[in-house]
């Protein structure tokens, strides 16, 4: 039962990554950015560190101290790579770019590392959802191709894609609690810096402070705990598809609060990216009734 709530939790965590978008939106002018996904990484730290302290499930024996860098540092540089991006290459090149990408690099990286050879099913999957990405993007925005902005986004799309095989590696041995507490201290504890570097007075407005908290504990330390218990079932490069749920959610959460509209072409990438990821949801007849493994 609990493998097959592995892509459930995926999806919840896709959905609560969805609200960032709208959530930056509602900000104080002049929050940066930068700034706001460093701010969202402390808070998530913070978050995600107190509750394993009132847990007390905290184990450091046999810790595996280099993967656990890899992980965070692969998080940390997926903040400022993507927004980066995005300011450069604009928010459709650059977001689809950087989330289209990652799908595909966790693939190859499983193929080329692991030795996992991805399904037809997934392939299948991949492809519609990256379409109905493109769909969906395609219009909100005059198409500002920038060669750096590429490049930023394509380090996006691999940093989260390092950062969801090598988290993987983490949950098979150890709780995911404490496996997302320790990754996202030690992000936020990279991405100190740009604390300093960039005005940070919007956040002892209430707005600042809301933005902050629901940034920080809804989409960070909620979101990535959810998405850790996933990935105790789903392989690497499914849940890096299944979070392709994030960009729907974000779409739909601009029509509905920020006014946005969807014209023809959005609604279509939309049905798109609802049968890419439903393929991987919905397992084929005949698996039903036996042990589902996502690969």
């Amino acid at each position: 039962m609990k493998g097959n709530l592995g892509p459930l939790f995926i999806l919840l965590a896709a959905l609560l990554w969805g609200t960032t978008g709208t959530t930056q939106a509602l900000a104080p002018e002049g929050a940066h950015p930068i700034a706001i996904g460093a701010t969202r990484l402390a808070v998530g730290g913070i978050f995600l560190v107190l509750i394993v302290l009132l847990k007390g499930k905290f184990d450091f024996k046999h810790w595996p101290v280099k993967i656990t860098i890899l992980a965070s540092l692969s998080m940390a540089l997926y903040q400022p790579l993507f927004f980066s991006a995005v300011s450069v290459t604009g928010v459709a090149i650059g977001t689809v770019v950087a989330i289209g990408s990652a799908p595909i690099l966790s693939g190859l990286i499983e193929w080329l590392y692991l030795k996992i050879r991805p399904s037809k099913l997934w392939w299948y999957s991949t492809f519609l959802s990256i379409a109905g990405c493109l769909l969906l993007f395609n219009n909100k925005e005059s198409v500002n191709v920038d060669p750096v902005g590429i490049i930023m986004a394509l380090g996006a799309g691999l940093s989260f894609a390092i950062y969801t095989l090598v988290s993987r590696t983490l949950v098979k041995n150890h709780s995911s609690l404490s496996v997302v507490a320790v990754v996202f201290t030690l992000s936020a504890i990279w991405l100190t810096p740009f604390l300093f570097i960039y005005d940070m007075s919007w956040i002892i407005s209430f707005r600042g402070m809301g933005v902050s908290l629901q940034l920080g504990i809804m989409a960070t330390g909620v979101a990535y705990l959810l998405f850790a218990k996933g990935l105790i079932h789903v392989s690497s490069s499914t849940a890096v598809t299944l979070a392709l749920a994030e960009p729907l959610t974000a779409a739909l959460l601009g029509v509905f609060i920020l006014g946005e509209y969807l014209t023809i072409t959005s609604c279509v990438g939309i049905l798109l990216l609802l049968l890419g990821i439903g393929l991987l949801i919905w397992p084929s007849k005949k698996s039903r009734g036996e042990k589902v493994i996502y690969q």
